[in-house]
């Protein structure tokens, strides 16, 4: 074996030997530790904050001031990855809470998103049922589901939230996340965290948005083209990405509408999402903001 290959097993033997010690140790090395981390725990950030309402994209420093500062709201949202026609990409769902999760914390003022839960109940997989039948979906039993949904909010109450709040896009989702949060809120009586399930966001939310699309905007279908797929869905999607809508395929295929309603030109339908996202988003803030209040 060549000579600095043995020396590099040696070193990496004696740091291995020293951290064990170190740890073992009820005092001493152990201590300064424990002293170390209390410090690096409160220490200043050496550059400045940058802003985002989406967890994942803030240091831990940035999340620490946040909720120090009054963010104590955080939002896990749950999509989901499953067949839906031939022009929509499986990830709808994660689209749609891409751009309505944003949305919504702004206008609580106080709140943060967690990463978009993508995985959830689509169907049995073996033998497959539902969404199941289709390449490319993807599924999770209601344990698993259940589990990931209860360490992702136990991970958040641990960083300091008082207030988690979960949404779904999905229908399927719904009967997982009512059955964590009453859950964790009988485990966690006593304690200053409360877990919301917040259905408006998709009941009402949906109905709701596509009766605003139709009686206030004025933009109703003419006619069902028979996939999993309308137009509600299309321009809230293309509000994160048109490409996911496949928009240019379509054009250039002269199939560019869903359900009769034209999605060309691509500015205006964009505006569309956006109001549809909007209104959604304030309809879910004021059942949120309501949730909160009741359980205080």
């Amino acid at each position: 074996m060549p000579r600095r290959f043995v020396l590099s097993a040696l070193f990496a033997s004696l740091c291995c030997a020293a951290n064990l010690t170190q740890a073992q140790s009820p005092g001493g090395e152990g201590e300064d530790a424990d002293a170390l981390l209390a410090a690096k725990l409160v220490s200043e950030s050496p550059i400045k904050a940058r802003q985002s309402y989406w967890l994942e994209e803030l240091t831990w420093i940035e999340v620490r001031d946040l909720v120090a500062a009054g963010h104590s709201t955080v939002i896990i949202p749950t999509g989901g990855v499953e067949e839906n026609g031939p022009y929509l990409a499986t990830g709808k769902h994660n689209l749609i809470l891409e751009a309505a999760c944003p949305a919504i914390a702004s206008r609580l003022a106080n709140a943060l998103c967690a990463p978009i839960v993508k995985f959830v109940p689509e169907g049995d997989i073996d033998p497959p049922t539902r969404a199941m039948r289709f390449p490319g979906t993807i599924s999770l039993s209601a344990a698993t589901y259940e589990a990931l949904l209860t360490d992702i909010a136990s991970s958040l109450k641990q960083s300091g939230f008082s207030d988690i709040v979960m949404i779904g896009d999905s229908g399927g989702n719904q009967r997982g996340m009512e059955a964590v949060a009453a859950r964790l809120n009988e485990r966690w009586a006593g304690s200053s965290t409360r877990l919301h399930f917040v259905r408006e966001f998709y009941d009402p939310g949906w109905e709701a948005t596509e009766n605003y699309t139709r009686e206030v905007l004025g933009v109703s279908e003419s006619r069902k083209d028979g996939y999993h797929d309308d137009i509600w869905v299309t321009a809230m999607m293309m509000v994160t990405d048109p490409a996911q809508v496949r928009f240019e395929e379509r054009v250039a295929a002269d199939l560019a509408s869903i359900n009769g309603v034209p999605i060309t030109p691509l500015e205006d339908t964009v505006a569309l999402g956006k109001q549809m996202i909007d209104f959604r988003a304030q309809l879910t803030a004021d059942a949120i903001s309501q949730r909160i209040k009741s359980a205080r």
